[in-house]
């Protein structure tokens, strides 16, 4: 899961996700305020497009340098509005207190005995600004594992649930039917969605 991992995925192929925006994102965001959005993992940049044309100033990571450049030549339209940076957010925390809206849309976040990184990309919410957290359902992918991954080393929208103390409020921590097609190959048809807002 480091870099080279990434950019051999994005290399294997010319374009590997759909290029539309994630259904969680477009449901849950379509009527907040625009304001400092940050695209956690942000990959080939539809999010982070769609974003940016609906006012939010993006900033946009991901580990791949392949995926950014992808996503930059694709994105001449919201020029400005967008910031690509190649980041490991697992062990470089965002800015604190920065961000609007923290949107990270199937983003692969390890298990940490501390939750330092985990806390670190919580911190970067603002007070008032919305966490947005999407994952395919465990039970989707159970008993295998994806890609040579175990889905259960990763942080569930319901993991950081229990995580957010008193500076929060849960609003939506749910399953739901996927909007969007299942992916080619998967048993991806329901979203586990955590979307928390930072009261101060």
């Amino acid at each position: 899961m480091d870099t080279q991992h990434w950019d051999e995925m994005y290399r294997s192929r010319n374009q590997v996700f759909s290029g539309a925006p994630n259904g969680v994102l477009v449901t849950e965001v379509t009527d907040l305020p625009p304001g400092q959005a940050l695209d956690v993992g942000c990959g080939e940049g539809a999010d982070a497009r769609w974003l940016a044309r609906r006012g939010w100033q993006v900033t946009a990571v991901d580990i791949s340098e392949t995926a950014l450049q992808r996503a930059a030549a694709a994105a001449t339209d919201v020029a400005g509005r967008v910031t690509w940076t190649r980041a490991d957010l697992t062990t470089t925390p965002p800015l604190a207190g920065a961000f609007d809206l923290v949107s990270a849309q199937y983003f692969p976040f390890p298990h940490q005995p501390d939750h330092a990184a985990l806390r670190g990309l919580l911190d970067a919410v603002a007070a008032g600004g919305t966490l947005l957290f999407a994952s395919h359902d465990l039970a989707d992918l159970s008993p295998r594992k994806e890609h040579g991954l175990d889905p259960s080393d990763y942080y569930r929208p319901d993991d950081i649930a229990r995580l957010l103390d008193h500076d929060w409020a849960v609003l939506i921590n749910e399953t739901r039917p996927r909007t969007a097609p299942t992916p080619a190959g998967t048993d991806h048809t329901h979203d586990t969605v955590l979307r928390a807002q930072r009261l101060r």
